[in-house]
């Protein structure tokens, strides 16, 4: 499976981990729903909702099979 890193978009991010959108809220990020879902990236998410980039990937990338 593949690695969520910062460059994945969240609409991507969403397919590879089904615990993302729980993971995603719980940061506040509330817009996994919106047009923005399908073209920004994790790191983009981050530098507007302010979340710790490395923290986040860590999250969303466990239970990830390599």
């Amino acid at each position: 499976m593949a690695k969520i890193t910062a460059d994945t978009l969240i609409v991507d991010c969403l397919e590879l981990n089904p615990n993302s959108a729980e993971i995603l809220l719980s940061t506040g990020m509330h817009c996994l729903g919106c047009a923005m879902a399908h073209g920004e990236t994790i790191a983009e998410a981050v530098a507007v909702h302010g979340e710790d980039l490395d923290a986040l990937l860590a999250k969303l990338n466990e239970g990830l099979e390599d």
